[in-house]
């Protein structure tokens, strides 16, 4: 296989079923007790910010984009990021990374947080939070909570507890209810 067959495209509700496979494949039923699958269980990833790659008429990786809250912060939560076995450490990941991120500042995201190891998202251009700065709604390995920002300041802004986006509450929003 050369890297030439590849092609990565905007994913779509027909690559649903083939992320779902990699996923199962790169993580395994203990998948689901992380704590960023329960900030995506609140709410749909950004397809628009998301990303396949082809071979052969098949996926064999993907990269997901789920928007975040936490305190007055807004961000989008980069993962899960899977790669097929046969085609790991051929770059595929860090290509898809680098669409996303580029999507995401195009369609004027302030930051990109995930939880994953800073030896490889650290040349992607991601950097530690500050430990205590954010609160995941299970726990995780603080080292691993890290960012990318796009708009300066937007990662200060991201203060307390992250969850999916559609479920955050403004203070904005409860003055305009109340």
């Amino acid at each position: 296989m050369k890297l030439a067959d590849v092609t990565y495209l905007p994913e779509t509700p027909a690559h649903d079923l083939e992320i779902d496979d990699i996923n199962a494949e790169a993580f395994g039923p203990g998948r689901f007790a992380r704590a960023a699958y329960k900030i995506r269980e609140g709410g749909p990833h950004d397809r628009a910010l998301s990303f396949v790659a082809m071979q052969g008429g098949q996926v064999i990786a993907s990269v997901r984009m789920t928007p975040i809250a936490a305190g007055a912060g807004r961000a989008q939560m980069l993962g899960p990021l899977a790669v097929r076995p046969d085609f790991k450490n051929m770059g595929i990941g860090r290509k898809l990374v680098a669409m996303a991120l580029a999507a995401a500042a195009t369609a004027g995201e302030p930051a990109v947080v995930l939880v994953g190891d800073e030896p490889y998202y650290g040349p992607l251009g991601f950097v530690r939070i500050p430990r205590g700065q954010i609160e995941m709604p299970r726990p995780v390995d603080l080292n691993r909570l890290l960012a990318h920002e796009i708009v300066p300041g937007a990662v200060a802004q991201l203060a307390g507890e992250v969850c999916h986006a559609d479920l955050a509450t403004t203070p904005q929003l409860a003055l305009e209810s109340a």
